[in-house]
């Protein structure tokens, strides 16, 4: 892997200046704002999705309204757990952030010291947005797209090369999919268990569907009530 790093001949190298080279064109009021989007932005979003997603899921109700919620509560765990998983991978391959071993890039977030490969953020993001998808595809969607943009700006700053950010959308997407049977085996229950709650209930379905009530719209009320008038 070291190897690579020195190459300046190797693409993950060429791609790395080619991409943060945009960097230097950019007018520095745009630099600014891919720094914050990148280290907060992006990862802030995708939470929003997922909370988005659950509160339409628990407005909708629906007997698959627990299963869903579980594979939302599954998400953020799967990202914790990708996490984790990077720990000895980074030990393992050291590799040092590009900006250590090749000069004129344009590093927009100083202080980082710690191994580059994995992309600690690209795992998060991707592991979420995979969970995320499992939960419901049309928000799953945009949170891949964000995710995916996600590793473009970590490679734009200069503090990752493109393989780490490669790395980390393997390791989140395979942590979130080969864990997902046993994870939703897991939650699936409690999140049930917590919908049949009279205090908790409601965090999965909306309390008027909680509890049975009528969910019938209104146009469908006034073709019953007129039904029940010419039957009279």
């Amino acid at each position: 892997m070291a190897g690579l790093a020195e190459s300046g001949s190797n693409p993950d190298v060429d791609l790395l200046y080619d991409i943060n080279g945009l960097a230097k064109d950019a007018p520095a009021w745009s630099d600014r704002v891919m720094e914050y989007v990148g280290e907060y932005g992006l990862l802030l979003g995708i939470v929003l999705l997922v909370v988005w997603c659950w509160w339409s899921v628990r407005r909708r109700g629906g007997e698959d309204a627990a299963s869903t919620v579980a594979a939302l509560v599954w998400a953020p765990l799967a990202a914790g757990i990708a996490v984790l998983v990077n720990v000895p991978i980074r030990g393992f391959v050291e590799r040092p952030r590009p900006f250590l071993d090749h000069q004129g890039l344009e590093v927009l977030v100083q202080g980082k010291t710690d191994y580059s490969f994995v992309s600690d953020h690209a795992t998060i993001v991707m592991a979420m947005a995979v969970g995320l998808f499992v939960a419901h595809r049309t928000y799953g969607l945009v949170a891949l797209v964000l995710a995916l943009f996600g590793g473009f700006i970590r490679v734009y700053m200069g503090v990752h090369y493109p393989t780490d950010v490669v790395g980390g959308f393997a390791l989140g997407t395979a942590v979130a999919l080969l864990l997902s049977p046993l994870a939703m085996a897991l939650l699936t229950p409690l999140v049930k268990a917590v919908e049949r709650s009279p205090r908790a209930g409601w965090l999965v379905r909306g309390r008027g569907r909680a509890e049975g009530e009528d969910t019938v719209s209104p146009e469908a009320r006034t073709e019953r009530t007129s039904e029940r008038d010419l039957a009279a």
